[in-house]
């Protein structure tokens, strides 16, 4: 039993890493995929009799990279594949510290390649580096599942076909690159922080990596952005333990025990966001760490100065003008002027299609309208949330709201 409890652990907090690195190794996604399923198996098969290796990624990546070669031999393919294949099996040890050797970000940059279109370099690095799945990827984008998927089969085969390397590029090249980088850590880290669907409020390991990634990210290419980035996802990850109870019920930003952050944590954030605002033009991931501190500076939710951070939102706006964006700064307008104001924003949105269809909408709408003694209209509102939203902890915490209205 130990051993598959450990081969789960291994399973959620480092398949990504055995991926890429077979991705690496054989130069093909869908092969590499299916290695790394043989392997797990392999393990479920020889460790609880065995014993875990003393280094089961590496175990894992070479195993996969053995099962690689197998297919090959068996598909008489091997003249097609061998130059993905002629690296030694040193390759399959523990990741160096090197930066430039990790190779969960030289997939990043590989599936980020600038011949790939934007919505395909996300999708795709958001499927296969983050493990997402397809409707996942389609929630952290607003996007239809069958768009996200056929978007996701066109990069595959366009990386195959067009030969793109699989490399962190060269440092003069990386600057064109950062921008979808950013944008596909930023989404691999709110999926982590707020899991799109599920039983539970966070999936630590997703968060978790999104930030160590950030934090190589930072020695690999130490631009303002980059240091933003990082801030946001410390910021908001300090918060992590106070936003589940102990039933596994959500709470609210208003409703946390604020002595559950992580101070510690918390003040790493500030200091990268004040190495981002050392700089001129704060950009979209600063402006949204700037929030998040803002967040964190009041011991008590009725002090938060929500002047300082409408007019963030505004900024924000003006660089980063998408529909989530919005909704963020109507509720922020809200909470310092009126709910009456924040649902005249709001219904400014409402022929967004892709707000339409996401529940944190609705909910926000309901919340104003509950706020403005709007009742029949709330419950609507709570309704629509409640059928869009597939995480447990969101739904209950959504039917819990629509109780209260009918008790009241």
């Amino acid at each position: 039993m130990g051993a598959i409890l450990e081969l789960d652990r291994v399973y959620q907090q480092h398949s990504r890493q055995v991926l890429a690195s077979l991705i690496r190794l054989v130069g093909d996604f869908e092969l590499a995929e299916e290695c790394l399923q043989e392997a797990f198996a392999a393990a479920l098969s020889q460790w609880p009799e065995q014993g875990t290796p003393d280094n089961p990624v590496a175990w894992l990546v070479r195993t996969g990279h053995h099962k690689a070669i197998d297919h090959i031999r068996r598909l008489q393919t091997a003249r097609h594949y061998s130059h993905h294949l002629v690296q030694g099996m040193e390759d399959t040890a523990a990741p160096e510290a090197d930066v430039y050797q990790d190779d969960l970000l030289r997939l990043i940059f590989t599936c980020c390649h600038p011949s790939l279109g934007l919505q395909a370099q996300l999708a795709l690095t958001l499927r296969e580096m983050c493990g997402l799945t397809t409707e996942q990827v389609a929630s952290g984008l607003l996007q239809k599942p069958a768009t996200v998927a056929q978007r996701i089969v066109r990069a595959k085969r366009k990386i195959r076909e067009a030969g793109i390397p699989y490399e962190v590029p060269e440092e003069r090249h990386l600057p064109e690159r950062l921008s979808p980088v950013l944008r596909v850590i930023y989404l691999m880290f709110n999926e982590g922080y707020n899991a799109s669907d599920g039983h539970t409020v966070v999936d630590v390991s997703l968060s978790s990596e999104a930030i160590r990634l950030a934090a190589l990210l930072s020695q690999l290419l130490p631009r303002p952005e980059v240091f933003g980035l990082l801030a946001l996802v410390l910021l908001h990850d300090a918060r992590r333990d106070a936003r589940q109870d102990a039933n596994g019920d959500l709470v609210p930003l208003d409703e946390q025990d604020r002595s559950l952050w992580n101070r510690d944590q918390i003040e790493q954030g500030r200091q990268w966001l004040l190495r981002a605002m050392a700089h001129p033009g704060p950009g979209p991931y600063t402006l949204q760490a700037a929030i998040a501190a803002a967040h964190t500076e009041s011991t008590d939710p009725d002090q938060t100065d929500w002047d300082d951070i409408a007019a963030l939102y505004g900024l924000l706006y003006q660089q980063w003008p998408t529909p989530v964006v919005a909704l963020n700064r109507a509720v922020a307008i809200a909470m310092r002027d009126s709910a009456a104001r924040g649902l005249e924003l709001l219904d400014e949105l409402a022929s967004d299609k892709a707000l339409q269809g996401y529940h944190l909408y609705h909910a926000a709408r309901a919340d104003l309208l509950r706020r403005n003694d709007e009742t029949d209209r709330a419950r609507a509102a709570y309704q629509r949330a409640l059928t869009l939203a597939r995480q447990q902890p969101e739904r209950r915490y959504l039917q819990k709201r629509l109780d209260e209205l009918d008790a009241s």
